[in-house]
């Protein structure tokens, strides 16, 4: 029997690993937590989750996953990324530690934090290209938004006049967090992405 249903890795070192794994399990997927670099190979997709964008970029080089995650995204690996996700997928990250490397698969330069701190976190309805069914739940927490997108880019959302959904070609970035608002039409769109790549 061949498999046709994609194989989605959520990256496991840090954040809302259980939320997207539940998310990408509810439409079907195989869904599997990755700490490996052998785990990346059996992959036809990856999310990087919301949690702490300076942990997630340490922890890619504590478990010798930043390397072998970079090239498997210069391959082309589809990637979607929430909120720090999207901070570490990033192309240059402005208010981060000097230590905190990206690993360059969207050309956008991202501000951390952008909307505040915790206590500025909040939610709104958006309207995102590419879409249908009306505006979605956006949690942003302390969110970062986009301050350039490269001439590559797609900007899906904006918050006034900064991005915070874009695409280009098979990665997939938000600001926000769909994985904890029970909508699941991002990560629907994100299988999309993954079926035409």
């Amino acid at each position: 029997m061949t498999r046709t249903d994609p194989v989605v890795g959520v990256l496991a070192l840090q954040g809302d690993v259980r939320e997207h794994l539940l998310a990408l399990a509810g439409l079907g997927v195989t869904a599997r937590p990755v700490r490996r670099a052998s785990e990346l190979n059996a992959l036809d997709g990856i999310v990087i989750p919301g949690g702490e964008s300076t942990t997630i970029c340490r922890l890619l080089d504590v478990f010798e996953l930043r390397a072998p995650l970079a090239a498997r995204l210069a391959d082309g690996l589809p990637a979607f990324g929430s909120c720090a996700g999207m901070i570490v997928l990033a192309r240059e990250i402005l208010d981060g530690r000097a230590d905190q490397l990206p690993l360059r698969a969207i050309d956008i330069v991202v501000r951390r934090n952008a909307f505040g701190r915790q206590i500025d976190s909040f939610e709104t309805d958006l309207d995102l290209e590419g879409v249908a069914g009306g505006p979605i739940r956006a949690v942003f927490i302390r969110a970062p938004w986009v301050e350039r997108v490269g001439p590559a880019v797609q900007v899906l959302a904006r918050v006034g006049e900064h991005p915070v959904a874009v695409r280009q070609e098979s990665v997939l970035a938000t600001s926000f967090h769909p994985e904890v608002a029970g909508d699941d039409r991002l990560h629907a769109l994100f299988l999309s992405v993954i079926a035409s790549s």
